[in-house]
């Protein structure tokens, strides 16, 4: 029971922070967030340690714990990403993720093609199939699996750990997507054809060609977004 009622107070406080409704420079007792959410006195602290370590607030001695400026945040973490999907800022939190995925993953494709190793090879033009199948099927549960687990290869297989570390960010933005109705009812074929396109290119190890068909994965669900949030 704890540990649930952590989780539920780190969620609500914590999307109160990141949608906005508790502003930057507002500040919280643990009074009042023992009233505000009836938590004890030990999970309301270890909310406050876990908000802290994320960099969405700071505490000062006699004052208590101060809400930080969005600035000051750490956005690359998976909760906050969470929060951020879930809450009022969702199109401009997809468009800031979709920019950063812009940037990284065509790279990434580029290398996972010159990097990857035998294995990897044939275990991403696996999935690919699978994503194909369960595209088909309407399937879009296993397809997110199999749709993280692609992208979270494809990060590994580039040998850079600043980009493998990006794997559960990607994650989030693909559940985000699907968890709020932002991907059509069957995943779309030009899509399906670049996934398997970019496994053909990882597989010959063609790093333009990866590159390039990474860049149109991105852009393409960039689109899909752009459409369906307007």
């Amino acid at each position: 029971m704890g540990h649930v009622r952590h989780e539920q107070v780190l969620d609500e406080l914590g999307a109160a922070i990141a949608n906005g409704s508790l502003p930057p420079g507002t500040v919280l007792r643990s009074e009042d967030l023992q009233d505000r959410f009836g938590a004890s006195r030990t999970v309301a602290r270890e909310v406050v340690r876990v908000l802290e370590t994320m960099q969405l607030t700071s505490s000062k001695r006699r004052v208590g714990v101060i809400v930080r400026e969005p600035g000051e945040w750490n956005h690359y973490d998976p909760r906050l990403i969470r929060w951020q999907l879930d809450g009022p800022s969702r199109p401009t939190a997809l468009a800031t993720l979709n920019e950063l995925r812009s940037a990284i993953e065509p790279c990434a494709a580029r290398y996972a093609a010159l990097r990857a190793t035998p294995e990897e090879r044939g275990r991403l033009g696996a999935l690919g199939e699978r994503l194909a199948r369960t595209a088909r099927a309407r399937d879009l549960t296993t397809f997110l699996g199999f749709d993280i687990e692609f992208h979270d290869l494809l990060l590994t297989a580039s040998r850079n750990p600043m980009f493998a570390q990006l794997s559960q960010v990607v994650a989030e933005v693909l559940t985000g997507r699907t968890g709020h109705g932002l991907m059509p009812p069957e995943p779309q074929p030009e899509a399906i054809a670049l996934h398997l396109e970019v496994a053909a290119a990882v597989a010959g190890g063609d790093a333009d060609r990866a590159e390039r068909a990474m860049r149109d994965i991105v852009v393409q669900a960039r689109e899909e977004i752009a459409a369906l949030v307007d």
